[in-house]
């Protein structure tokens, strides 16, 4: 998945969890983040995959964003990998 398709992914991710007041809230709250801090984010790739690596916590959060957007249910993980900050790190 190149970069630009797994940011459109984070995005409409991104969409899916504010329009949903309950997964907003767990996303939002444990992170202190306001709603502000979540507009700044649609344009901080960092941001888009730590949303998307709090999504694929649960099956069920994933299986309802994959059905709303018609993505397959490894979509999100695949965009997650796709955006930076999944860079191998190697320590010798």
């Amino acid at each position: 998945m190149t970069p630009e398709h797994a940011e459109i992914i984070a995005l409409q991710a991104l969409a899916h969890v504010v329009a949903d007041q309950d997964l907003s809230a767990a996303f939002m709250g444990p992170n202190g983040l306001s709603a502000g801090d979540m507009r700044a984010g649609a344009t901080d790739p960092a941001f888009l995959a730590a949303l998307l690596e709090f999504l694929c916590q649960r099956d069920d959060w994933v299986m309802a964003f994959c059905d709303a957007h018609g993505h397959a249910y490894e979509v999100p993980m695949q965009a997650r990998y796709g955006l930076p900050g999944n860079e191998e790190v190697s320590w010798t």
